[in-house]
């Protein structure tokens, strides 16, 4: 029941910042949707950002995790906020590496064996998130589970769950659609 809870006051704290829109939106995969999730709106509202965060925090286990995973540029702050909340250290994943500097695709330090849960903006097939699951599965980190804030339904759950990695959506789109 608390779960209930907290996904109504997180839907209701997404609206009030405006970070649900209803209308027609071009998405950037190119499909038409009925609804958009700004999930920008939603990471600079900080009593909506605590939410999210106290939300996620409670869903992961403190004795599995070494790392709290981000994958820029949405995830970062959300990543962020779970780091601060639990003190597990951040681990942030860039899209490119860096050509300057030490270079490289993370911000923090990994280590072979790491266990990192990574957090997600929104889901719709898994794409990005799949790519940073693969690199840091390639470096030999543990990855088996993403929290997710809202997942589109739009094959991000099976896509993941065919590479053995647990979807944990705090919003599903079926919920934010059914309040409209």
């Amino acid at each position: 029941m608390q779960e209930n809870n907290e996904k109504d006051e997180l839907i209701e704290a997404l609206k009030r910042c405006e970070a649900v829109k209803f209308g027609q939106f071009t998405l950037a995969s190119g499909k038409t949707s009925k609804y958009y999730v700004d999930i920008k709106k939603a990471i600079s509202d900080p009593v909506t950002l605590k939410k999210i965060s106290d939300i996620a925090s409670a869903r992961i286990d403190l004795s599995k995790t070494n790392r709290i995973g981000g994958v820029a540029l949405g995830g970062v702050p959300l990543a962020t906020a779970v780091s601060l909340k639990t003190e597990i250290p951040l681990l942030l994943i860039r899209k490119d590496a860096k050509a300057y500097g030490t270079g490289g695709r993370f911000v923090g330090d990994l280590e072979e064996g790491d266990k990192v849960i990574l957090i997600e903006d929104v889901t719709t097939s898994g794409g990005s998130v799949l790519e940073a699951i693969n690199l840091l599965r390639d470096f030999g980190a543990t990855v088996d589970e993403v929290i997710t804030v809202v997942d589109r339904e739009e094959g991000a759950e099976a896509n993941l769950w065919n590479e053995n990695v647990t979807l944990n959506p705090l919003v599903k789109a079926s919920d934010l659609l059914k309040e409209e």
